[in-house]
């Protein structure tokens, strides 16, 4: 551990929901893994940018590590020397190649599911739960055109690739819940980053996904991995029930000695529990009215957006059967 990491970390990431310190499957596993690697820090939510690739990040001085560098924030602070669970772990082909799989087929299997397997109600709460209707609508549909393309589905093969992200899930778990067996860790009995990112995910699809998840269904399939997941809900989550998103100004200190009570096992077959609602307070909503003008230019960037899309489908013009076999060249 560098002297960076303990003058203070601040992690910065989507709003806490679900029971979780946050609802993101991105900001989830890099807030685990400070947790595992036993460092104090702060925990800060950005409310103003719900599609930025660069959260979740951690700075620390004049340090930043972003989502979108390096392989993201864990890797940042892996190479930058800050925290380092891996080092003994890098020569291991078998731990390699599972957190290459975690990395690949699970996360596509969140990503299909938060926004195409299920009704989006989860993915709506997580992003736009904080921008007025039509404008999170509008991301909603922006971002689920995003996905079908990073995912490579069309109309063609729409059914063919939720069946490969599917069977590619249910062979990672079957692998994980394998070299897990009665462990409390995947390797060598210790924490790394891979046990982070299965963490995060477990927990994501339990806690997030809907008892419709086709997903979650196949996880419930894997009783060591629920154990898994329950175990470090407990150890390591902490969110209370009256839990709500700061302003990005404002920060709550979490760390690995925390003094917060242990809860009870979790219920993993019924759906989360909302939270209750409390009235905003002034500062909160002074906050949210300055953000208003990122959102302005936001909505005219995605309309604009959408009317360029929306020109390039109306050239993809199909014959009708009445119009085989006319000759337009006439």
């Amino acid at each position: 551990m560098s002297g960076r990491a303990e003058e203070g970390l601040t992690l910065v990431v989507r709003k806490p929901c679900f029971n979780l310190p946050t609802g993101c499957p991105d900001s989830l596993p890099v807030y685990i893994y400070l947790r595992l690697a036993n460092l104090h820090f702060h925990l800060d939510f950005n409310l103003i940018y719900p599609e930025s690739d660069i959260i979740p990040y951690v700075e620390t001085g004049n340090y930043v590590a972003y989502n979108n560098e390096k392989g993201g924030v864990i890797e940042c602070l892996r190479q930058d020397g800050i925290v380092d669970l891996d080092s003994e772990f890098l020569s291991l082909p078998e731990w390699v190649s599972a957190k290459s799989m975690v990395s690949s087929w699970l996360a596509d299997a969140v990503m299909y599911e938060l926004w195409l397997g299920t009704d989006g109600a989860s993915a709506s709460k997580v992003y736009y739960s904080d921008l007025p209707w039509p404008i999170g609508k509008v991301l909603f549909l922006k971002k689920l055109y995003s996905v079908k393309l990073q995912l490579g589905i069309n109309k063609e093969n729409a059914e063919r690739r939720e069946e490969q992200i599917y069977r590619n899930a249910n062979l990672a778990y079957g692998a994980l819940s394998t070299r897990l067996g009665e462990q409390n860790f995947l390797f060598e009995n210790r924490p790394s980053s891979l046990d982070a990112l299965v963490l995060g995910h477990l927990l994501f699809t339990l806690q997030v996904l809907p008892e419709t998840s086709v997903l979650r269904s196949k996880l419930l399939e894997h009783s060591n991995l629920v154990r898994y997941a329950e175990k470090y809900m407990t150890e390591l989550v902490e969110v209370g029930t009256s839990s709500s998103p700061l302003p990005s100004s404002s920060r709550s200190s979490t760390g690995a000695s925390s003094s917060t009570p242990r809860r009870g096992p979790y219920n993993w077959s019924s759906k989360p529990k909302p939270n209750p609602k409390r009235e905003k307070t002034n500062e909160e909503k002074t906050f949210k009215r300055r953000g208003k003008y990122f959102v302005g230019a936001q909505l005219v960037a995605v309309l604009l957006f959408l009317t360029l899309m929306g020109r390039g489908d109306d050239g993809e013009v199909e014959l009708d059967d009445d119009d085989e076999g006319y000759d337009y060249s006439e």
